[in-house]
């Protein structure tokens, strides 16, 4: 038996979804279409459900605007049927339907972070205590304690206790033999950049080694090195070494790749800043290219650093990129349709609506109040008085008539820009939602079980009634 979907909309998107469901045909499911009687879905709450819906209801599933703020869970009590939350715009509803059997789910990762604290050396305890605990809130599992050249460390073991007592895992990074010796005495989970002529450090310390060449690109020293910690039980990690771009970045990845053929099953560690750091571009690009080479070549281990104020964001673009790669490689597929985290700057549908199919919208408006979209022409704004359209949100001022009311002006040019940028970048635009930078930005929870609070515009108009 074929399922039946009851979709619920408002007044003024029920066409749109209507031409949408019909573009699908022919559909694996049965649908029907019901106007709950509210403008928009922001405005389709709970208790407006429990009285307008029919009962019963005449559907196997019941979904509903993303921007619907109801517990549908109870809803799905009430009715006895399923409520599922669609997506935010109704052009994302095909795609939604082919894998709402599917959840995203993004908390596998099969790839250890190491977020290295370079200036270790340079700050006191309580410095480096704050640091790592932001590091581990950004995504890292181990903290590396960086050893700068010719610069003492006497608050090194000290540092290193502190941070194993609040279950952190620690390494600690060092040319310095007796660096590396002091760090393993006072509890490091991890060694690095050991090499054949110190090995031994490791095994007085039982802090596990990372390996790199006796010399810089000797990697018959790197194996060398492997072969003599095997014998001596440590379970080391190999560290070929990434070098930047026109200083021997293409072999610098044949000798990840020579290490993989030779021993299968090795442990290695990929040092990502020679080109995150060494690189005017943005890191997240350069980040997702290669946690998806240490996705191919199955190397367990990044150390991600942060130096530069362009990858200041490194520790959550390193976590993005594993989560996504480990998915896409459990479903053997292409890293394409999980989720924006790496979608930064542009995304790909950024405008769902086209121009005429926005100004069909804007024919159907019968009241005052400003409704803000943006597509292909440029950032559109309507009302009952009128629809406007242009590139730059400074040419549509003389056009709303709020010369006089401050509060309306504010947002309306605030939420313009957001349409600007959103128009000359290629992102996704939504009135009164912020635009989504990805692992770029933090965003905070968004709880849609009920309302949000009144924005600042609504509340000054209330306090002034």
């Amino acid at each position: 038996m074929r399922e039946r979907l009851l979709f619920l909309t408002g007044r003024l998107a029920e066409k749109r979804l209507e031409n949408v469901l019909e573009a699908m045909a022919p559909t694996p499911f049965d649908w029907s279409i019901l106007n709950v009687g509210v403008k928009v879905a922001a405005l389709m709450t709970e208790p407006i459900l429990m009285r307008r819906l029919p009962r019963p209801l005449d559907a196997g599933r019941v979904i509903v605007p993303g921007r619907c703020r109801a517990d549908l869970a109870r809803l799905a009590r009430e009715f006895s049927v399923p409520f599922e939350r669609g997506p935010d715009e109704l052009k994302d509803l095909p795609e939604f339907l082919g894998k709402a059997a599917a959840p995203l789910d993004l908390s596998g990762r099969s790839i250890r972070i190491f977020a290295e604290i370079v200036e270790a050396s340079q700050l006191n305890i309580e410095a480096i205590i704050a640091r790592a605990e932001i590091l581990r809130s950004e995504g890292a599992d181990v903290i590396d304690l960086g050893c700068l050249p010719d610069t003492p460390f006497p608050h090194l073991e000290d540092a290193v206790r502190e941070l194993k007592a609040r279950r952190l895992t620690v390494s600690v990074d060092s040319a310095e033999p007796d660096e590396l010796r002091r760090g393993g005495a006072a509890g490091a989970d991890f060694l690095l950049s050991l090499t054949e002529r110190n090995l031994a450090v490791a095994e007085e310390t039982g802090a596990r080694p990372v390996l790199i060449p006796a010399q810089h690109g000797d990697i018959a020293s790197l194996y060398r090195a492997a072969e003599e910690a095997e014998k001596r039980g440590l379970k080391a990690v190999l560290d070929p070494v990434l070098d930047p771009i026109h200083f021997g970045f293409a072999e610098s990845l044949a000798r990840y790749r020579d290490v993989r053929v030779r021993l299968a099953d090795a442990e290695m560690l990929m040092g990502t800043g020679n080109l995150t750091e060494l690189t005017d571009a943005d890191s997240v690009g350069v980040t997702a290219l290669l946690i998806g080479i240490c996705s191919e070549l199955s190397i367990a281990n990044v150390l991600a650093v942060h130096v530069s104020p362009h990858t200041r964001r490194t520790i959550q673009e390193h976590d993005a990129a594993r989560r996504i790669m480990h998915a896409a490689l459990a479903d053997a597929s292409l890293p394409r349709g999980y989720g924006r985290a790496l979608m930064q700057i542009h995304d790909k549908k950024p405008f769902p609506y086209s121009g005429r199919e926005i100004a069909e919208s804007a024919a159907q408006v019968k009241d005052r109040n400003y409704r803000i979209e943006a597509a292909e022409d440029g950032i559109h704004i309507y009302n009952s008085a009128g629809h406007f359209v242009a590139g730059d949100a400074f040419a549509l001022f003389d056009k709303l008539g709020v010369e006089t009311d401050g509060a309306h002006a504010f947002y309306l040019g605030a939420e313009l820009m957001k349409a600007e940028i959103a128009f000359r970048l290629g992102k996704r635009y939504a009135q009164d939602e912020p635009l989504d930078w990805g692992s770029a930005t933090d965003r905070a929870p968004s709880d849609r079980t009920r309302l949000s609070e009144a924005g600042h515009t609504l509340r000054s108009r209330a306090a002034g009634a």
